[in-house]
């Protein structure tokens, strides 16, 4: 059934349907390049185009070798345990400070909110190699000034995991302010004073009250900030080393070094992660707003 009302003009139903035309090719616009990587990800020959057997669907030109070296090869394993460990402790980081963030600067009474909030979603504007650089030379200068003087420090943070993890954090933490910002917009403020009145601290109030109305922003901005770490090349190119060599930094070494097609059967696992991710921040946006009764349920 068409959308359109009965009484709809000429010009309104051409715009309609016009409108529905553009938003399809921007849709194909935008996906198209990931359809191709899927197919070419079975490719049975050391090729990133499609064979003559590809193209005639012919089994004999599709093989899962490509998915085989990735998961039997060292150095694409070593890549792959890299991320594992730094995304996740950097999502922790990011979802502690951002949340505790967003909670303060919710409060009206703290002066030069909006200056500190643009501060800590700076990450997120400026251009990524600006901050990878700057991280670079923060990281390598063994002081901290002080104004009483240069502080020594016995070790620096580039080439360490801590310092890959800090990094990622930082950029992560933006992603969970904003989520968490958009969660606490719509609650209810009386709520926490009633468990004010009724005796319970600040602490009690926050994980027994606030918390749980406001899970679905953490989580989302968790989400994100995950994904932000697992797919993050260029600030490890700057501060990391090659023990902590990360999956994408392995594809991009891949492409400029050794071109393989593991790279197309690795991105086509990103690809699925990704897209398992967002259905699960799609969720969690579904039972906020229910939670809000922004609604039905």
């Amino acid at each position: 059934m068409s959308g359109l009302p009965p009484y709809a003009t000429t010009g309104q139903r051409a715009w309609y349907y016009s409108f529905r035309v553009i938003c399809g090719l921007i849709f194909f616009f935008l996906i198209a390049p990931i359809m191709v990587i899927i197919p070419l990800s079975f490719n049975a020959q050391d090729f990133f185009t499609f064979t003559p057997e590809m193209l005639s669907f012919d089994p004999a030109g599709y093989s899962t070798k490509h998915y085989e070296d990735f998961f039997t090869n060292s150095d694409w394993q070593l890549a792959l345990r890299n991320s594992l460990k730094i995304a996740p402790v950097a999502t922790l980081l990011s979802v502690s400070l951002g949340t505790l963030a967003a909670i303060g600067l919710s409060q009206s009474h703290v002066p030069f909110r909006r200056a500190i909030m643009a501060t800590l979603i700076s990450p997120m504007i400026v251009p990524l190699i600006i901050s990878a650089t700057g991280m670079y030379f923060f990281y390598s200068n063994p002081y901290i000034p002080t104004p009483f003087g240069k502080i020594e420090l016995p070790f620096t943070l580039t080439g360490t995991y801590i310092g890959v993890v800090l990094a990622h954090a930082a950029l992560g933490i933006p992603f969970v302010i904003i989520t968490v910002t958009a969660t606490l917009v719509g609650f209810d403020k009386s709520l926490t004073r009633a468990a004010a009145n009724m005796g319970a601290g600040p602490v009690t109030t926050f994980f027994r009250v606030q918390m749980p109305l406001i899970l679905p922003g953490v989580v989302s901005g968790g989400l994100f900030a995950f994904i932000t770490s697992f797919d993050e090349v260029v600030v490890v190119l700057f501060v990391g080393s090659a023990g902590q060599k990360t999956l994408p930094w392995q594809m991009f070494t891949g492409l400029r070094e050794q071109i393989s097609p593991t790279i197309l059967a690795v991105a086509t696992i990103l690809i699925a992660v990704s897209i398992a991710l967002l259905f699960v921040v799609e969720l969690l946006r579904r039972r906020s707003e229910r939670l809000r009764g922004l609604s039905p349920s």
